[in-house]
């Protein structure tokens, strides 16, 4: 009877072993929508309605995050679809956005968790970099936002940068299920200073960001929209990220560790080659306008 008892105990710890290995790993599916019109006009543009007409209504992504006890890694899966086909100027326009957006595209993002670092993996001009970077709450501004650009493309006064944004951050009593986890909710206000067509505005957007502290992990799906826990959500204007399914399952360590076959780029180096890429467009654009992107992936 004894054998019996410590063998059906036995079955037990090694199942119970099992199960706690299992919940500290697994996979996590998200779906990233974008809207450019929606995103412009939460920026205080008004789209001209022929350039809205090239426009894609949305675009959607999906993206998985895999996870283990230490590490975890986010990517894409599939290439972005949008809803006005991939045909003519509305798909260009949508993966541009997702490109330049932040926090997704064709990113990679390898997560470790003892120390909020990440390292973001992407190809520019044929070439694959790896930035080192942190969770955190960017202080630059909101994912992205466009302005409208003069006639002059040699105008360079048009390029300097602006004012930071204002950030605040309100903690609401707000709390939401997603996949079966209470998710608490943060709401960051910005408000920005800009200029459009020689016309100083304030503009303030709101992103909510829902995340819980249950999966034991730090994680956003945007690495510069971060407060705190791991973030199954974030709702902005015309963009959004959220979690839809999640799978406990093995996860190899290779899966979530990064590429060493890649070149060191710092924030500030990426920054003005990215300036650098953004002036030669504003120099290569048609006089009579045109609309400008500004990005805002790195503090």
């Amino acid at each position: 009877m004894k054998k019996i008892t410590f063998a059906l105990l036995g079955v037990l710890s090694i199942a119970s072993v099992a199960n706690a290995q299992k919940k500290t790993s697994g996979a996590i599916q998200f779906e990233n929508t974008i809207d450019p019109a929606a995103m412009a006009a939460a920026s205080g543009i008004q789209i001209p309605d022929q350039m809205k007409a090239r426009m894609p209504s949305s675009s959607k992504s999906n993206f998985e995050l895999l996870f283990t006890a230490t590490n975890a890694s986010y990517m894409p899966v599939e290439e972005v679809e949008d809803s006005n086909g991939a045909g003519g100027g509305g798909g260009g326009m949508g993966r541009m956005m997702m490109r330049f957006g932040g926090g997704g595209g064709n990113r990679e993002y390898y997560y470790v968790f003892a120390d909020k670092s990440l390292t973001e993996v992407f190809d520019l001009n044929d070439t694959t970099y790896y930035m080192p970077s942190k969770l955190t709450l960017s202080t630059s501004g909101p994912i992205g936002s466009m302005r409208m650009g003069g006639g002059n493309p040699n105008d360079t006064a048009k390029a300097k940068p602006v004012a930071p944004p204002k950030i605040e951050i309100v903690k609401t009593d707000s709390t939401k299920q997603i996949l079966g986890f209470t998710c608490h909710q943060a709401i960051v206000k910005s408000t920005r200073a800009i200029k459009i067509l020689d016309m100083d505005k304030n503009v303030v957007e709101e992103t909510k960001i829902w995340y819980t502290k249950d999966l034991g992990f730090d994680f956003s799906p945007n690495p510069n929209m971060w407060t705190e826990g791991a973030v199954l959500a974030i709702e902005g204007r015309g963009n959004s990220s959220i979690a839809k399914s999640i799978e406990y399952r093995n996860v190899s360590a290779k899966d979530v560790t990064a590429p060493k076959k890649a070149k060191l780029i710092t924030a500030e180096e990426y920054k003005t080659k990215m300036d650098n890429m953004m002036k030669r467009f504003r120099q290569n654009r048609p006089a009579g306008g045109g609309t400008q992107i500004r990005t805002f992936g790195t503090n």
